[in-house]
């Protein structure tokens, strides 16, 4: 498998640097994510996030960077996401490197976390984003293992998995919360302690049958019960443990 090297990331870098601080549009820039101020690692991905003039509309910039890009790199245009009033566009260039740039008017733009560092220009202060809500967490993992028992009983044995893969991710969320670690995209879990993640290896589905699902389901649910607040467990253990009765033959 080929990867991007150090050196490539950094030449990407600069070119989009290079365009930003020659864009009358902009007004600021910063690096954010795992390689603001120094950090990250040879398998870091690159984000870079820019402030522009008032009445410039994001997309208009980011259209402009990409037919740019793709004449100097051939990269991938994966996805646009917005957030608050920001436009992230995410590509792919070749060596399997991730690219982030965004881009927000300037009044709207600074450091949403504090992994930011600004390069150019001048940041507003801005609302950091929260970490998810402990009881909207606990919430979505048990909706998920109801729908995935009604899932086995209907035979709907990949729609069962996939539940429960996403009642296992929200317990391994509100796992980390519990330790205050980082609860997005699994960026805490291998800091987890020894038990929650022992647990995890056995909510893993290791075939689609509906007795696996239904082992794998019971081993969610103790994972769930075991990271939770004594009164989420209060409300709901009975009808969670409930859940993993057995199948009628």
């Amino acid at each position: 498998m080929s990867f991007f090297t150090v050196e490539e990331r950094e030449r990407i870098q600069s070119h989009i640097l290079d365009l930003a601080r020659a864009d009358e549009r902009v007004v600021a820039g910063a690096i954010v994510g795992s390689r603001a101020n120094g950090g990250g690692d040879r398998w870091s991905d690159l984000d870079l996030t820019f402030g522009l003039a008032d009445g410039v509309r994001p997309v208009d910039v980011l259209d402009d960077w990409t037919r740019d890009l793709r004449e100097s790199f051939r990269p991938a245009h994966l996805f646009d996401l917005p957030f608050r009033a920001i436009l992230y566009r995410v590509f792919l260039f070749p060596g399997n490197l991730q690219v982030d740039v965004s881009c927000a008017p300037a009044a709207q733009w600074g450091a949403h976390s504090p992994k930011f560092e600004l390069l150019f220009g001048a940041a507003t202060q801005q609302p950091h984003v929260s970490p998810p809500d402990e009881r909207e967490v606990f919430g979505y993992a048990a909706h998920h293992l109801v729908r995935a028992r009604i899932s086995i009983e209907r035979g709907r044995l990949l729609e069962a998995e996939y539940l429960l893969r996403e009642a296992r991710d929200q317990a391994l969320a509100l796992a980390c919360l519990r330790a205050e670690l980082p609860a997005l995209h699994g960026r805490g879990l291998d800091r987890l302690p020894a038990e929650p993640r022992s647990r995890a290896e056995e909510t893993l589905v290791r075939e689609i049958s509906a007795w696996e699902l239904l082992r794998a389901l019971g081993a969610t649910v103790e994972m769930l019960l075991s990271v939770a607040r004594a009164d989420q467990v209060a409300e709901l253990e009975a009808d969670l443990r409930g859940l993993t009765a057995p199948l009628a033959p």
